[in-house]
């Protein structure tokens, strides 16, 4: 009986693992063309007067911190950050 458990137990153990790694890259293709279009799309030259730096300052920031994220396999985050450095991109176009 014992047994039986114990292998139960580890072929749940396994199947539990192989779900957590496939269910890491579904944000890969999004995290990589989100941060893609946020450097292309960075620029400070575009930035309007004090505010608009600000904005430029935070988007710079994001999109560091979604660079680290995707070289660390952290696509989820990676995808928020890159989708919000955009909007403070297109923020500090406006000088907001």
């Amino acid at each position: 009986m014992s047994a039986k458990l114990s292998l139960v137990s580890s072929l749940l153990i396994g199947v539990l693992a192989l779900s957590a790694c496939a269910g890491k890259t579904q944000y890969r293709s999004a995290c990589a063309s989100e941060v893609d279009a946020a450097w292309t799309e960075l620029s400070i030259a575009d930035a309007e007067g004090f505010s608009g730096t600000v904005s430029y300052s935070k988007a710079l920031g994001l999109i560091t911190s979604a660079r680290t994220m995707q070289t660390v396999e952290n696509f989820d985050n990676c995808y928020r950050h890159a989708k919000d450095a955009r909007f403070y991109i297109r923020e500090s176009r406006k000088g907001q």
